[in-house]
């Protein structure tokens, strides 16, 4: 069964959003990690997320095997998410759609995971790629062209179009984060966001996963 363990020459990322260098460089060497720490990244803080590959990683025995991922018994992968403490806020649902989601890229891409990305020759068919993962939406789909844009260098003709508004500088979203320093500004500017949306009477977008 083919397994994901690295970008190959040239392509690891410089995204540092977790606080600890191992899950930070398992995130940029590892492509399963990152799409898996993406589709996390939903009702917790990115953090936290983010770490979750590193020891999901741990738990499976040391590594991210996509193919013993995907083919796991559902019931015994969510008691991995669920073992304290818990990979995520919702630990069976995000073991479900963690098992859709290497099952998809099994199915779609061979069982290679940055083939999300590589196997892309424009902007638009890396957004439809990702887009069609299980757990990406829109929104998610977006961040994650732009992440791979600015933190991995992945840019086929017409990725800015692809990333909508996250293609543009500044820091609106994970895919701006190298440091400390940018994770505080963009936690700044998401709190600043849900302020306005507030204050103008928006209902989130974001809806919390069944546990």
């Amino acid at each position: 069964m083919p397994t994901t363990a690295a970008y190959g020459v040239g392509m690891q990322g410089d995204l540092a959003v977790t606080g600890h260098a191992d899950a930070d460089e398992l995130l940029n060497t590892d492509p399963l990690a990152l799409l898996i720490g993406m589709l996390l990244d939903q009702q917790v803080p990115m953090e936290r997320a983010f770490s979750a590959p590193a020891e999901l990683a741990e738990r499976m025995g040391g590594r991210l095997d996509l193919g013993e991922l995907a083919g796991a018994d559902p019931d015994d992968l969510k008691l991995v998410f669920s073992r304290r403490p818990a990979l995520h806020r919702f630990p069976g649902s995000m073991a479900a759609r963690t098992q859709a989601l290497c099952r998809h890229v099994l199915d779609r891409h061979g069982g290679v995971a940055e083939a999300v990305w590589t196997s892309a020759a424009t902007g638009a068919e890396l957004y439809a790629n990702v887009e069609a993962l299980p757990g990406f939406g829109e929104q998610k789909a977006r961040i994650f062209v732009a992440l791979l844009a600015k933190r991995l260098q992945v840019r086929p003709e017409g990725w800015e179009a692809a990333a909508g508004a996250y293609a543009q500088p500044g820091w609106s979203s994970v895919a701006d984060i190298d440091g400390p320093e940018a994770l505080a500004k963009v936690r700044e500017h998401k709190k600043a966001m849900k302020a306005r949306a507030k204050a103008s009477g928006a209902t989130p977008k974001a809806r919390a996963p069944r546990a």
